[in-house]
């Protein structure tokens, strides 16, 4: 019994973490948003159902988690935000790093993120 208790708070405190996270990454373009929030609903799922009703009917989150996780699909202009924004972000990292390899990496990355984002169905 108290393993499970255990368990229930440590989802609990990845999950706000994770949400957390996934609010900075709103503002600060190279944070992912989806990823975290995503890992904030696995959570909240296995240990609260309050907060996982209320991220999943939160009224900026909410949306985009039932459409990714239902339909595995975003908006056209979610795919467009986000593609501009990666890219406009990692570009701006690529020219303050100076070094190759870091700037390699950052490729890789967007790629890697843009080919995602490509992949997956868009909502109307």
């Amino acid at each position: 019994m108290a393993t499970n208790g255990i368990k229930k708070y440590i989802l609990l405190g990845i999950g706000s973490i994770a949400l957390a996270l996934g609010m900075i990454g709103v503002v600060v373009p190279l944070l992912p948003t989806t990823p975290f929030l995503l890992l904030a609903s696995f959570c909240y799922i296995r240990s609260s159902d309050r907060l996982h009703r209320w991220l999943m009917n939160h009224r900026l989150f909410g949306r985009l988690l039932y459409n990714y996780t239902t339909h595995r699909a975003v908006k056209r202009n979610v795919k467009i935000t986000a593609l501009v924004s990666l890219w406009l972000s990692l570009a701006i990292s690529m020219y303050v790093a100076g070094s190759m390899h870091l700037i390699i990496f950052l490729v890789l990355v967007g790629i890697g993120v843009s080919i995602h984002l490509l992949k997956l169905k868009t909502l109307r």
